[in-house]
């Protein structure tokens, strides 16, 4: 896991929000798949700090969240 990655590393990356977020702004995550890992940046702050994970740990990661939800 990288939890500083320059911004400028993933800048070419598509970025996106949760179907969950609304439009109001507020606290927000952005996440971009990369080859790389799954990235994930403040929404409010997009030159800011990057955390990559793997895609096996993104994945474990929703999973647990999308299962919590259901509960």
């Amino acid at each position: 896991m990288n939890d500083a990655e320059s911004s400028t590393v993933a800048s070419g990356l598509a970025w996106f929000k949760s179907s969950y977020s609304g439009t109001e702004g507020g606290d927000c995550l952005e996440v971009a798949t990369g080859t790389a890992g799954v990235h994930v940046r403040d929404s409010k702050t997009a030159a800011g700090p990057v955390l990559t994970v793997s895609h096996e740990a993104w994945a474990g990661f929703v999973g647990s969240a999308s299962s919590e939800r259901d509960v």
